[in-house]
């Protein structure tokens, strides 16, 4: 086995190469932080309510507030009418049936 010739090249790969990572984990831990900070913010507030909106809605009265609520729950209902229909349409299209899957109620006890 051969002894390396320079061991500083030695030490000096070993350096760069711990160097490295530890930039890019650093930086990576960094994107993902920033990441997470977008998609929490983004729950609590979606991009397509500016400021002025939300604050318009706090400012109804509590009947108001609630009449929005239930158009906001009608819309949000019947998208996931949609959604079902979708996953319907493709369970029975995986399947090779061509006829819409039923839906099973299934209610959990325990």
């Amino acid at each position: 086995m051969a002894a390396p010739a320079n061991p500083f090249r030695t030490y000096a790969i070993t350096g760069a190469v711990a160097s490295i990572t530890a930039v890019g984990a650093w930086y990576g831990a960094g994107l993902k932080a920033r990441q997470e900070y977008k998609q929490v913010n983004r729950i609590r507030c979606p991009p397509e309510h500016t400021t002025s909106e939300v604050k318009a809605v706090l400012d109804l009265s509590p009947s108001d507030r609630i009449e929005q609520m239930e158009l906001a729950k009608a819309r949000l209902l019947r998208h996931r009418a949609e959604l079902q229909a979708k996953i319907d349409r493709l369970a029975a299209k995986s399947a090779g049936t061509g006829t819409p899957a039923k839906r099973e109620a299934s209610s959990q006890t325990g």
